[in-house]
């Protein structure tokens, strides 16, 4: 009797612990699987959303390449049609065929010349947008085939001569799908409306209680477009019912052997408690690396707080590194101002000097008005480093834009004729707003000094100025390398430089001041390719 009560005393409270964990894992698998439901359609839409997006982007570049003027001249010599055949192959099973058309839908070149000199049917026209300033016309879906088409503009008339006609082979789509239909999921892509697009050859149109559904991000292509996914609740909680009755029949051997697995146990959370606490230790070393996430969900808890209190702990120390570079750019301009200041004095008397010169040409005399406008501007540019903790609030007087442009380029034509650029200002009419006409100097000389600087010979710096209700637009272009696309997120920030020996402060000093008259300042690629920095002033009363 006493037996049995003892192993009913061990029994009962394995048992019900054995329910509960069957219980929770239960829960636990379905959380899981809903969690990697949506991790795949996150997966699965971003591919959707890359092949759609490399496809009209195909379409877009294809469109402006120069042998499509090839079709000017009927393509007479088949480059384009070669051309066409030869990309068509390079994508394997991506297009099924890419034709251009002239203006009456005839086939003027084709990846499949058979199909030269005939008509293009077309389904009707599903949506259209405009990428980089092209036209993309995009028509319903038919036997597998979505057909994407740009126009192609003359470079003489700069007219539509034809269109570039894409079609894409839908069903990559569909064998997307199917490659991530695994485990019994179902997969469809529907549109704005819910209609089915594609789906997996597995797909039905029931609900099962585990579903969930990923929008495609790619807005200036598609609206609303989703990924639908199923999955069957018996199929999904099988492994927990095995696992149930693994657990029924391994329970009076879990009691036996109970004591043996409390070591492993304890070790298991023994372990990352110890890796976490060496980690902590070599915290300030270089190199170090946190341990892997595991253990028990508090250790894990304990884990996570540990490595993000590390890396605040690292981007404070960044941030106080750069307030203290800044600190001490602000004491050395302390510093070296008496210094800076003595030869301003003696240039500005020496110019007032040589003006009273009655000799004196008119040029020089223009000359020497610059030299005293810039030591007056740079004496105050000096005043303004040595408070530069607490930098100085524009004082805004109404200020003409085109004149003050134009004083600004014929003061640095020197600088751009010593390496033979074409500066030039584009402003057809007078804008006036209300800024800090020192400051906006500052600014302007600091755009097109740095484009100068950063130009070969022979290059174009284009100012210009333009308009609305609400704003005026400042723009400064060139023709040179640019700004590669991973420093573009840099430019503004104080000590980032592209050009070697240069401090890196002037972007920063230009987006203080644009943004203390409450403007704003940002970077894109001129027409030329080059760079070009674009500025918008808000109008306000003086």
């Amino acid at each position: 009797m006493l037996l049995i009560a003892f192993l009913l005393s061990g029994l009962l409270p394995a048992l019900l612990v054995s329910v509960l964990s069957f219980y929770q894992a239960r829960i636990a698998l379905r959380t899981e699987i809903k969690h990697d439901l949506q991790t795949t359609g996150k997966a699965v839409a971003e591919h959707i959303d890359r092949i759609l997006y490399e496809r009209v982007q195909n379409v877009r570049s294809w469109s402006q390449l120069a042998i499509m003027q090839d079709m000017l001249i009927g393509d007479i010599d088949k480059r384009l049609s070669v051309f066409l055949h030869e990309t068509r192959n390079s994508y394997a099973a991506q297009y099924i065929a890419i034709d251009v058309i002239d203006l009456q839908s005839v086939i003027v070149a084709s990846s499949n010349p058979p199909r030269i000199s005939q008509r293009l049917t077309s389904p009707t026209v599903w949506f259209s947008f405009t990428d980089n300033g092209q036209p993309i016309t995009v028509y319903h879906l038919q036997n597998d085939q979505l057909m994407i088409s740009a126009p192609i503009i003359s470079s003489i008339t700069l007219q539509p001569i034809g269109h570039l006609v894409a079609t894409f082979n839908w069903s990559v789509i569909r064998d997307l799908l199917n490659h991530a239909s695994q485990h019994a999921t179902e997969l469809a892509l529907v549109d704005e409306n819910k209609r089915l697009l594609a789906q997996s050859n597995n797909w039905s149109e029931s609900r099962p209680s585990l579903h969930t559904h990923v929008p495609l991000e790619n807005a200036f292509l598609v609206h609303d477009w989703e990924v639908k996914l199923n999955k069957e609740h018996d199929v999904a909680v099988a492994p927990v019912h095995r696992l149930g009755i693994i657990f029924l029949s391994l329970l009076v051997l879990m009691l036996i052997l109970s004591m043996v697995l409390v070591r492993p146990i304890a070790k298991r959370i023994t372990q990352p408690l110890e890796a976490l606490t060496q980690f902590v230790k070599k915290l300030r070393q270089p190199d170090v690396v946190p341990p892997p996430l595991s253990g028990p969900s508090e250790v894990q808890s304990l884990h996570q707080a540990f490595t993000q209190m590390a890396a605040e702990l690292e981007a404070s120390e960044q941030q106080l590194t750069r307030a203290a570079k800044l600190a001490v750019v602000g004491e050395m301009a302390a510093a070296m101002s008496h210094e800076v200041r003595t030869p301003l004095g003696i240039m500005r008397s020496s110019a007032d000097v040589l003006k009273r010169e009655p000799a004196l040409s008119e040029d020089g005399r223009e000359v020497l008005g610059f030299i005293i406008s810039e030591t007056e501007r740079l004496n105050k540019l000096v005043t303004t480093l040595i408070d530069s903790a607490r930098p100085r609030p524009p004082s805004k007087t109404p200020l003409e834009l085109q004149s003050h442009l134009q004083h600004v380029c014929d003061m640095l034509q020197k600088q751009a004729q010593d390496k033979h650029i074409q500066l030039s200002l584009d402003a057809p009419s007078p804008v006036t707003i209300a800024v800090d006409q020192d400051q906006m100097t500052q600014v302007m000389v600091n755009l097109i000094i740095n484009a100068i600087q950063i130009l070969p010979e022979y290059g174009q710096v284009v100012i210009s100025l333009t308009r609305d209700a609400h704003y005026a637009y400042l723009s400064v272009a060139d023709n040179g390398p640019g700004v590669p696309p991973a420093q573009q997120g840099h430019l503004f920030e104080a000590f980032f430089t592209q050009r070697a020996g240069g401090v890196g402060l002037g972007l920063a000093v230009v987006k203080q001041i644009v943004e203390a008259h409450g403007g704003t300042i940002s970077y894109s690629s001129s027409p030329w390719q080059g760079a070009q920095f674009n500025l918008a002033f808000p109008f306000e009363s003086a």
